[in-house]
């Protein structure tokens, strides 16, 4: 509601950040009233040119910066270094993504930051940890999805295939943010501060952990493009006039009326070749054929007529196109500068509030 204070009015932020997952971070710290005070290096965040379709502005950087105020500083200087141990006496959390142990080298080393700052909450986020035989690689998004086997179960069966979007750095972000606001909740009743290291490889592998657990038990998942590995029917079917439906059979109960309502063969339901999920996966070509079958004698229209009476849930297989016009879409509207962009609002919905956004900052130009 208009006037109420956001959950974390008064918390200040330093981000020394770049690219996509540290600030995808302090965006959702912005976005609940924290101050966050985006260190930039004097030629700025890199992910300010990664590409110029948002109004000539990029569009990673108008996403993941709203709210936030830019400080330039060079921080290989005295003056950028001083500058930085003045907002820190002020902050309440630090969030980094430099190199594998910048940080210390520019002087800021964890005993220092404990010793001088007691309630601060440091975050730092790296590829592989701040320990370990990989801790010193550079690590991208992409790079990770294929180090860590995400590529090994995405894609179809001809070869591996990268998720569309930075995944890794997103999932890497939104766990930084929770693990802050788990530091936050902890302060506020001992007082005292944390050094949380993330890394983006220790995301992903527990992200992987049923595709793991499947391998490790001898199920080693396969790349089967969009059907569901261990749940069937789970995938695209196409209709007589060419519609691509998606279709989730999630219980026995579900697939028992598939059969009676749009298979329109109750038998189906019970036949010892479909009855269970495990016979369905392991005679999942079978399967697949009748389902097929049954999609391919309707038109779109019925199909998804038919579909919702069986009470089966599905999806239409869309693109950019289709979610830019979505009717379930929220948009936002902020403010950068070079004028009002629209975009995907945030998730959380909080009942009679309504959040406004804070503008995308032009790069500031202190250069200390």
């Amino acid at each position: 509601m208009a006037g109420e204070q956001l959950p974390l009015s008064g918390i200040t932020v330093v981000a020394i950040e770049q690219a996509v997952a540290a600030p995808f971070t302090t965006s959702r710290l912005a976005d609940a009233g924290a101050r966050v005070i985006k260190i930039e290096r004097p030629e700025g965040d890199f992910a300010r040119g990664y590409d110029d379709v948002a109004g000539g502005l990029s569009s990673y950087f108008v996403w993941l910066n709203r709210g936030k105020e830019s400080l330039t500083l060079d921080l290989t200087k005295p003056e950028g270094k001083a500058r930085l141990a003045e907002l820190l006496t002020g902050a309440d959390v630090l969030v980094q993504n430099l190199k594998p142990g910048a940080l210390d080298r520019l002087g800021f080393d964890h005993e220092r930051l404990s010793r001088e700052f007691p309630r601060l909450i440091t975050l730092s986020i790296s590829g592989y940890g701040e320990s370990g035989p990989m801790a010193s690689r550079k690590a991208y998004d992409l790079l990770i999805q294929a180090e860590s086997g995400l590529c090994s179960v995405t894609g179809g069966p001809e070869s591996p295939a990268r998720v569309g979007i930075s995944i890794v750095d997103i999932a890497t972000g939104a766990t930084a943010y929770a693990a802050i606001l788990e530091a936050l909740i902890r302060r506020s009743v001992t007082d005292k501060g944390a050094h949380i290291s993330v890394s983006m490889f220790d995301v992903m592998a527990d992200w992987l952990t049923v595709p793991l657990l499947n391998h490790e038990g001898g199920r080693s998942p396969k790349r089967i493009g969009l059907a569901h590995p261990s749940i069937a029917p789970y995938g695209v079917f196409a209709t007589g006039d060419g519609k691509q439906i998606l279709i989730s059979v999630q219980s026995d109960r579900e697939w028992r009326n598939l059969a009676r309502v749009f298979l329109g063969d109750e038998a189906l339901g019970t036949d010892p070749r479909f009855a269970t999920n495990v016979a369905r996966v392991s005679n999942r070509a079978g399967t697949d054929a009748v389902v097929a079958a049954a999609f391919a004698a309707r038109t779109g229209e019925e199909a998804l007529a038919d579909i919702q009476a069986a009470d089966v849930a599905f999806a239409s297989v869309n693109n950019m196109e289709g979610l830019s016009r979505h009717p379930h879409l929220r948009r936002i509207t902020v403010e950068t500068p070079a004028g009002p962009v629209s975009y995907p609002a945030p998730a959380p919905v909080f009942a009679g509030e309504e959040r406004r956004y804070g503008a995308v900052p032009a790069l500031d130009k202190e250069d200390l």
